[in-house]
């Protein structure tokens, strides 16, 4: 697909394409900053888990990829594109990353008790059992990452 394509595509239909790798192990795609295409990301990362065997970790991985993505759309250049990369981990859970063009590095903090926002990555803390993290990628901006496995719906569940 050329970039032309890629990019009438990614303006009528909010993604730019997708790649899934040979084995059928990874899923990645390139959105429009846009709010409305975080539900079809959590649609195609149910689709993805599903198809991986691991539809159990769904609702915890939808909620992390909510906020993870919810994040890339609210601080990322308007002219640039967000990714989401999903894989299985070889121990049963799946790896969820959103790369975008911002420099600026989301960081934990523990929000005040009357504060309207900021929870988001505690929850997503809390929900992967701390295993989450911010990398540098090629290029600009960043990547977010964060693995839910099956232990961590006990730590959603408490």
């Amino acid at each position: 697909m050329t970039d032309e394509a890629t990019s009438a595509q990614g303006v009528s239909e909010g993604h730019t394409g997708s790649q899934e790798d040979v084995e059928g192990t990874r899923l990645v795609k390139r959105w429009t900053r846009n709010p409305r295409w975080v539900a079809e990301a959590r649609s195609d990362l149910r689709r993805e888990l599903g198809g991986w065997g691991l539809g159990g970790l769904a609702e915890t991985a939808e909620l992390v990829l909510s906020e993870l993505f919810t994040n890339a759309v609210r601080y990322a250049p308007r002219d640039r594109k967000i990714e989401t990369r999903y894989e299985p981990t070889s121990d049963g859970g799946v790896r969820i990353e959103v790369h975008d063009a911002s420099e600026v590095w989301p960081v934990l903090q523990e929000p005040s008790a009357d504060a309207e926002s900021g929870y988001g990555l505690a929850l997503v803390d809390s929900l992967t059992g701390s295993r989450w993290g911010v990398s540098e990628r090629d290029g600009v901006g960043k990547r977010v990452w964060a693995v839910v496995g099956c232990a961590d719906g006990e730590v959603a569940g408490r």
